[in-house]
């Protein structure tokens, strides 16, 4: 299991474009995915839950992975979620 803090970086936080894209590339990796933000939790692979937790630019949230690729899901995922969006 790995766990990493992330302060969203992309423009209109993950809303939208941002969410679906994130779950797309969750949904790329076979481990068990989840984000967490003020204690709240959605499954990373399901858009529904990642919109409901209404992640804008500048906060913090709590990336957890479990699984054969779990390294590479954070790497990647903290990648998206730093950058800038465009």
């Amino acid at each position: 299991m790995m766990e990493r803090k992330v302060v969203i970086q992309l423009q209109n936080g993950l809303q939208a474009r941002y969410a679906n894209q994130f779950v797309q590339k969750s949904s790329s990796f076979n481990s068990e995915i989840s984000i967490v933000k003020n204690g709240r939790m959605a499954a990373a692979k399901g858009i529904m839950g990642v919109m409901a937790l209404v992640i804008r630019k500048g906060e913090e949230i709590t990336l957890l992975a479990n699984g054969s690729d779990e390294q590479d899901a954070i790497v990647t995922l903290e990648s998206f979620l730093s950058s800038k969006g465009g």
